[in-house]
């Protein structure tokens, strides 16, 4: 009785418990066990051993719009207990996450176990059939998938296809040798796997047919040609860990291989004295290779033969020196680090120059020591909500050379600070920022409009996404998590307790485009499958959440929506009741496009407008407002206010450049037939001004360039037209920042009422 109390009392209290299973494999049919799981219908399906679970979504929905029978969530078993899922997505993807025509999938269970199970899923691409087997042993680490690809219609080439690791939370650790590449060969790589990781958990992609990355190596990719009526297999292996160690992953790669190996082991102290969990770094031909995680000041690492350098580590800790190690097959090589220092720590305070009102700011390590097991110190910091210019952070003893930003270089200069950390001591750093420019007392407001939190993906919980923006001198928030509304109450309660206001959103995310939706009412929850949705479905669900507009976000991606309708892949086709058409900061070679695009549609007469947003899932990494969109409200800047009027035309978008016109951008100036008129801007830069091209028509038609790169320059554009025609301006800094306006219309009418605005 005293346990059913128990039981009882945790359900009252809504506390969640580990699931625990019996010790043994088997298969769950239903709503997975696994923590924070996706997987919650009916007919899912989770397999679990002593060492790990994976859930198929077989009824509920797969992120991105990939067609179910995916692998949605992945936990590591210990003790019986089942963890928390660490992954959003583990699928097959044919072709680049193009889009993905789908008919049916079919699911089978083939082997139930006890020594193992295999799970069949069948799902058509097109006229490509694709078969999975998902093979896992009893108290196997690893599941092993055989993708195979039968081509029923003709020949197909230049497909980027292959399995996929999408983390949910945590950090990634790219295929060695390959660090900081987002796309391309796996020429370099120095093993084939990539790793998901954080303290408490690993997950390792095992992809020997790889030959391309995408993504940062999130995609491991075959380029090939699929001939017509042949077929090709793909095997992988995905590997799962209760902790951040990277220990099992060499091991496996060993194995796998039948690679000659020996060992590696030592000590590690700080100051005499074992450190407790100590982290040794591997390197290999100059770069990252692996880790293993010690235990009371002690590590040992087996490793394929072959010389490497190695340094220690822990949490906010110095780096050891790094020493050479010569791994030779069935030795043992002793290595011994004693020289880390405890850490310090840094109390920053940053307040505007003029006044000493403290400000939001974003403060990066440029040069010091960066860890590259990132669960070990932050690279990026953001001064705090509550107590707002101020952030105390511990961090690794050394010389550093901090980036300060309040305002994301678009308000005022990025400021480079060096400071010189003390271990077991906090010093306090106080920096006087000077803003340059004033947006909104212009009437100019600034948002940036694609930006994730904690959803899917996406690793940034609503508090920090406020920081960061907040930091980038964004002056609403904004959110659109993909396909999901979970963080507008948080962010709401933020944005009421900074006086300012917040742009509810979601990324509708089909897998043949995806759409942001915005303002939308709070409190509402998605009611269509973006997987089995149309265009005009997902228009309608837009509309019904109350959204003003729909942005078609990075059009001419892979899977963007123009894209996919060019190719005739995009349910519904074209549909022309989309608003405005998105700047993507993480498809910038797309900028031309997209540009093109909506000077045609002017061309045409249609009022189909500019925005822009950074995409940012991970404000760590990437920052928010580096592109952003600026519209003009006359009243209170509100979410409507703002959407309004970017629906309105009168915004435009930036890298960097502010833009303030003498007619409004979105509105129509009247003229006399070959009158001349003037269109003026005054331009701000703070990395200063290169040059102003007026575009009309979808041709330059001028250019301005400016000596000396000034800060602030004024600009006249004489013009006479004698039919109706549009104008608009590309602005360069001398940091090749560029920003891009909606248009001018003008209207050229026999009146006597000329160089009117409407």
């Amino acid at each position: 009785m005293g346990l059913l109390r128990f039981a009882l009392s945790i359900c009252v209290l809504g506390l969640a418990l580990p699931a625990v299973v019996p010790a043994a494999l088997q298969v769950i049919e239903g709503p997975t066990p696994i923590q924070d799981g996706e997987a919650k219908s009916a007919g899912d399906i989770t397999v679990v051993n002593e060492k790990l679970a994976f859930a198929l979504a077989v009824g509920s929905p797969v992120p991105y719009g990939v067609p179910r029978g995916a692998i949605v969530d992945v936990a590591p078993v210990v003790n019986g207990k089942i963890g928390r899922d660490c992954v959003v997505f583990a699928d097959f993807i044919p072709d680049n996450w193009s889009a993905w025509p789908n008919t049916f999938q079919r699911i089978k269970i083939l082997e139930r176990g006890p020594a193992r199970v295999v799970i069949r899923t069948e799902r058509d691409w097109g006229k490509v059939l694709i078969t999975t087997l998902y093979t896992l042993k009893s108290n196997a680490d690893s599941v092993q998938i055989r993708t195979t690809m039968t081509n029923g219609g003709p020949t197909l080439s230049g497909l980027l296809s292959g399995l996929t690791l999408w983390p949910k939370g945590g950090y990634l650790f790219a295929v060695p040798g390959l660090a900081g590449v987002a796309r391309g060969t796996t020429e370099g790589a120095l093993a084939d796997r990539v790793v998901a990781y954080d303290e408490h958990w690993t997950v390792a992609l095992h992809a020997p047919y790889a030959d391309h990355i995408s993504d940062g190596s999130m995609d491991m990719y075959r380029l090939h040609t699929l001939a017509a009526g042949h077929a090709q297999a793909f095997d992988a292996w995905l590997q799962v860990g209760s902790n951040g160690d990277l220990k099992p992953v060499i091991a496996a790669e060993i194995a796998r291989k039948g690679l000659v190996s020996g060992i590696v082991r030592g000590a590690v102290t700080a100051g005499g004295k074992p450190v407790e969990t100590p982290v040794v770094v591997i390197e290999k031909q100059g770069k990252p290779y692996a880790w293993v995680l010690g235990h009371h000041g002690e590590y040992q690492l087996t490793l394929p033969v072959g010389e490497y350098a190695m340094y220690a580590t822990a949490k906010n800790y110095s780096q050891s020196p790094p020493t050479a190690v010569q791994v030779a097959a069935g030795a043992a090589a002793v290595r011994d680090f004693r020289d880390l220092q405890v850490p310090g720590g840094i109390h920053f305070s940053v307040a505007d120059s003029r006044n000493g009102e403290p400000m939001d700011a974003r403060i990066s390590i440029t040069e010091g020591q960066k860890p590259l097991v990132e669960f070990l110190g932050r690279k990026t910091f953001f001064t705090e909500l509550e107590s707002k210019g101020e952030i105390e952070v511990q961090i690794a003893p050394g010389d550093y050379l901090f980036s300060v930003s309040a305002g994301g270089g678009f308000l005022a200069e990025r400021l480079r600070i060096k400071l010189k950390v003390t271990p077991g001591q906090v010093q306090a750093a106080s920096i006087a920022v000077t803003p340059l420019f004033d947006p909104p007392l212009r009437h100019w407001y600034s948002a940036d409009l694609h930006h994730h939190a904690d959803q899917a993906e996406a690793v940034t919980p609503p508090q920090d996404l406020a920081r960061s923006q907040l930091a980038a001198g964004l002056d609403l928030l904004f959110v659109s998590d993909h396909d999901s509304t979970v963080n507008h109450g948080p962010l709401q309660t933020i944005a009421e307790r900074r006086g300012m206001a917040f742009i509810p959103g979601i990324e509708l995310s089909a897998s043949w485009g995806h759409f942001n939706a915005y303002p939308l009412r709070l409190g509402q929850k998605l009611a269509i499958d973006t997987g089995t949705a149309s265009i005009d479905d997902i228009i309608k669900e837009a509309r019904r959440q109350g959204a003003a507009v729909v942005q078609v976000n990075h059009p001419f991606i892979p899977y963007g929506y123009f894209t996919s309708v060019a190719a005739g892949v995009a349910p519904g086709g074209f549909n022309p009741t989309f608003d405005l058409v998105e700047i993507n900061a993480g498809a910038p070679a797309d900028d031309v496009k997209v540009l093109q695009a909506l000077w045609n549609f002017w061309n045409a007469g249609h009022h189909y407008y500019l925005s822009a947003g950074t995409d940012t899932h991970d404000v760590w990494q990437d920052e928010s407002g580096s592109v952003r969109v600026f519209a003009h409200i006359d009243g209170a800047a509100s979410a409507e206010a703002f959407a309004q009027s970017l629906k309105a035309g009168h915004g435009y978008v930036s890298f960097g450049p502010l833009v303030f016109p003498s007619v409004m951008f979105g509105d129509e100036l009247k003229v006399k037939p070959g009158e001349p008129f003037v269109l003026g801007f005054d331009l701000k830069s703070v990395d200063g001004l290169k040059q102003a091209q007026l575009i009309g028509g979808g041709l330059v038609l001028k250019t301005e360039s400016f000596s000396g790169m000034p800060h602030e320059v004024h600009v006249d554009f004489p013009l006479a037209t004698v039919r109706a025609a549009w104008y608009a301006l590309i602005v360069e800094d001398a940091q090749g920042h560029k920003a891009y306006t909606d248009p001018v219309w003008v209207d050229a009418v026999a009146s006597p009422f000329a160089a009117t605005a409407r």
